[in-house]
């Protein structure tokens, strides 16, 4: 059995790339990603992928920031320090808006700060995930999982068609910068 984990077809143009996505899914061959060193309009819709569920997190982020706000005014104006100026009711809302705000606000930046390093794995210290280092500069790189897909030829014929550049068998997942 071949230790290949990773085809990889290397294409120096999008258009090149995008033929190569259509004849690949033609040939029914599952492609594992695609890396490029810009982002191509349409591509996630090719690929069949799904939509982000960035905006979930980022309204719960938010929400958190509203109720601490919340919940740090009702504390601190009826529960530590309650105090009654000129017979002024303690709970006036439109006082609490700026620090609501502020704080949902807060919140959100900060959240999704955290959640983008921790998606993207690249937290500090990390060496970086890259199947091909080109990928990141003027290649386009389609990544095919050879485990799943036994026929290695079909699919090296396939993306040569295409107009693949170089195409390599990767034994490992990820090529590191050292």
């Amino acid at each position: 059995m071949s230790n290949t984990k990773y085809i990889l077809g290397s294409f120096e143009h999008p258009d090149d790339l995008m033929d190569g996505i259509d004849k690949l899914q033609k040939a029914n061959i599952s492609i594992y990603d695609v890396y490029t060193p810009m982002p191509i309009h349409g591509i996630e819709a090719k690929l069949g992928v799904p939509p982000s569920r960035l905006p979930i997190a980022a309204f719960i982020f938010g929400l958190t920031g509203t109720l601490s706000g919340i919940s740090l005014l009702y504390y601190t104006q009826y529960k530590d320090w309650p105090m009654i100026i000129g017979g002024k009711p303690a709970a006036a809302l439109p006082d609490w808006v700026p620090v609501t705000f502020e704080l949902t606000i807060l919140f959100c930046a900060l959240g999704m700060v955290a959640t983008y390093y921790f998606r993207n794995h690249l937290f500090p210290g990390r060496a970086p995930r890259v199947m091909d280092l080109r990928a990141t500069d003027d290649r386009f790189v389609v990544a095919i999982d050879a485990k799943e897909n036994s026929n290695h030829e079909e699919i090296e014929s396939l993306l040569k068609d295409a107009g693949a550049v170089d195409v390599l068998h990767n034994e490992r997942k990820y090529v590191s910068y050292e």
